[in-house]
């Protein structure tokens, strides 16, 4: 802990820029210079956790091994650094006024008085270093979200102050910040720059690196003008291009210079980083020319964000293998209503991902969907939710089961396929209702998953609350429809699949929170390669 530094990164201007691609690309590069590396996210937001946010608001859910339920970007960070994050990379103003309103309450402050200064600060603080420790890093990434100024982040930013203050050297800020582009001007602006560097002045934060986003060209002069305006050397105010794929940044920064201005600022004296593997997984996706089409079986559609991991997955799988993967989002809620339109969205895939999911809205789409894959020998494969709805349709088409369902749509139906996760030691995990992080699933051989894995036992992340209903077992005995993996433990069903079909696969777990640009899942992998 004590040789521990961390790099701070915050952003200016607004919010959304891509600071989470900025830290997963930075420490990309740390670790190319074989440093151990780790990464957390502090979210200004009152919520405990993102577990209860809508997918719609804020994206999706990333679920680590040991259960907790995260930010979207440490996805980015884990598919950017290959390193498994625990709960403490991810922390919010809830979790934090949460942990020291229950110490209070327990005497812990005997009875002073409960500030922002110092009691919110050096939690936040405790946290950081605790993650530091926890991860055994050598260089700790610190991603504060939201933008300089908000009132919400006020507490976070003293916080990585004292932190700077206490660290010295070892301590850096990094600080994205946008270059808006003038159409009648034709020119790219420095002076929200400017002022967002002076908005993190007055928290008494300096920046040591300055990443300046902008979908245009940025030149020469620009970066010497915020160089000497914002008191940053030239070689430290770098450009941030909008990049055709997210995965070529870290490359460019390291074309920019970033691991030499590292190198100096931090005193790391790493004499290479090397990128190569990463740089041919980027001229894979340059190269990549067959387009294949892949339905995506939304229910939420207003925020691209909320399946982000499912997408990334699939693509990652798609330029493994030379395969360009164009997504095409398909609302279930119009498949319900019979929409023209969604429906023509159909035949113009060539495979379907059924991903997860709560709530019965869109479920009968799904459920079409899902005898249309069956029915038309479509690669179909389901998440969580979509291996429900592969459960469903067969009892109902094929069984003969008319009104199977889940308990999460039907409390009251007599055939309940899936139903609430039943109470065994160990299955519950953190909020008593669900089933999450990482168990393990035992694969039965001469199965389909069997050849796809290539071994017995896989361990896999989970987030639902709801299972396949054991006592149903007996009725899909000799169909097409096969149990291939279950939990050893508790007997519950992770892997199911149609025998007769090119592929039909749905797993309880989610495949896409373990799935890596240079290493996709094999599930994922398979999926695509059976697309034409």
């Amino acid at each position: 802990m004590k040789n521990t530094k961390f790099i701070f990164v915050t952003g200016g201007v607004c919010s959304s820029l891509g600071k989470g691609i900025v830290a997963s690309s930075l420490a990309a590069i740390l670790k190319s210079g074989k440093k151990k590396v780790s990464i957390m996210k502090l979210d200004p937001y009152l919520n405990v956790d993102p577990g209860t946010m809508s997918p719609s608001q804020h994206g999706e859910v990333f679920v680590l091994d040991d259960g907790s339920e995260t930010d979207l970007d440490l996805g980015h960070y884990e598919r950017f650094i290959n390193t498994p994050l625990i709960g403490e990379s991810s922390i919010s103003s809830g979790k934090i006024y949460k942990e020291v309103l229950e110490e209070e309450r327990e005497g812990k402050y005997l009875g002073k008085t409960i500030q922002v200064v110092p009691h919110i600060t050096n939690k936040i603080k405790e946290k950081i270093k605790k993650a530091a420790l926890q991860t055994k890093s050598e260089i700790l990434i610190v991603e504060l979200g939201g933008t300089v100024g908000d009132l919400e982040g006020e507490p976070f930013l003293e916080s990585l102050r004292q932190l700077k203050n206490e660290y010295g050297k070892n301590c850096l800020c990094a600080h994205l910040t946008l270059l808006p582009y003038l159409e009648s001007s034709k020119e790219l602006k420095t002076k929200p720059t400017q002022l967002s560097i002076s908005e993190l002045r007055k928290r008494g934060i300096l920046a040591d690196m300055i990443f300046c986003r902008s979908d245009m060209k940025i030149t020469d002069d620009l970066l010497e003008k915020i160089s000497f305006f914002c008191d940053v050397e030239k070689e430290a105010v770098i450009p941030s291009e909008t990049a055709e794929s997210i995965y070529e940044v870290p490359l460019k920064f390291l074309n920019y210079g970033v691991g030499d201005v590292l190198n100096k600022k931090l005193n790391l004296k790493i004499k290479n980083f090397n990128m190569n593997n990463w740089k041919k997984f980027v001229d894979k996706i340059y190269k990549s020319e067959k387009e294949v089409f892949v339905g995506i079986a939304k229910k939420y559609n207003k925020l691209d964000d909320s399946y982000i991991s499912v997408v990334e997955a699939l693509k990652s799988a798609g330029f493994s293998q030379s395969k360009k993967v164009k997504i095409i989002s398909i609302d279930t809620e119009k498949i319900e209503k019979k929409d023209v339109d969604e429906i023509k969205k159909l035949k113009k895939v060539s495979g379907i991902v059924v991903p997860g999911g709560f709530g019965k809205r869109g479920i009968e789409g799904k459920i079409k969907i899902a005898e249309y894959c069956r029915k038309n020998k479509i690669p179909y494969l389901g998440i969580c939710l979509g291996s429900h709805i592969m459960a469903i349709e067969f009892a109902r088409n094929v069984l003969k089961i008319k009104d199977a369902t889940s308990e999460e749509f039907n409390e009251k139906s007599k055939n309940k396929i899936i139903h609430f996760i039943p109470e065994q030691k160990n299955i519950r995990k953190k909020g008593a209702t669900m089933r999450l992080g990482k168990f393990l699933c035992e694969i039965s051989k001469n199965t389909k998953a069997f050849k796809i894995y290539k071994k017995e036992k896989t361990e896999e992340r989970h987030r639902h609350r709801y299972e396949f209903n054991n006592n149903f077992l007996e009725n899909f005995s000799g169909t097409d429809f096969v149990v291939s993996g279950k939990n050893p433990e508790s007997g519950l069903v992770e892997i199911v699949e149609n025998k007769n079909h090119p592929f039909m696969i749905a797993v309880q777990f989610h495949p896409e929170f373990k799935s890596r640009p240079l290493n996709p899942h094999p599930l994922f992998f398979e999926f695509i390669k059976k697309i034409k």
